[in-house]
């Protein structure tokens, strides 16, 4: 199974930015985790600060893998181009934030992706990605 995992604008500095939101740990330390957990996915790992080019991975991603993880970041609140993205797509989407959004500032009460994904998991830390692999199995 192949699973894509997306990472947006500022996930680049998880382990660095607000440990008390993000936790400690890279996300490629994490992705390490997931890989000796789920030994039969095959993830690839892509991480962007530019709305284009996630967009443009999601295309790439979205006709050939099982499933996609998308944490797009600030662009959840924001991109209708990835929301378009993900519904152009067949690949199935899970939609994943390591903190709760809704426990957070009103503007991020708002996404422009769920409607089109399969599904979204919030608030679990970094276990929120674990949890998406899940839904694919």
């Amino acid at each position: 199974m192949k699973i894509g995992i997306i990472n947006g604008p500022n996930l680049n500095l998880l382990g660095k930015r607000e440990p008390e939101v993000y936790g400690n740990k890279t996300f490629e330390e994490y992705l390490n985790v997931l890989k000796v957990k789920f030994p039969n996915v095959e993830f690839t790992y892509y991480q962007s600060n530019i709305e284009g080019e996630l967009i443009g991975k999601i295309h790439e991603f979205g006709f050939s893998y099982e499933g996609i993880i998308l944490n797009a970041g600030a662009y959840t609140h924001t991109s209708i181009g990835i929301g378009d993205a993900i519904k152009a797509i067949t690949t199935p989407v899970v939609e994943v934030h390591i903190s709760n959004t809704f426990s957070r500032e009103n503007f991020r009460h708002q996404s422009f992706i769920s409607g089109n994904a399969k599904g979204v998991i919030l608030g679990f830390g970094m276990k929120s990605y674990e949890l998406a692999v899940q839904s694919f199995l």
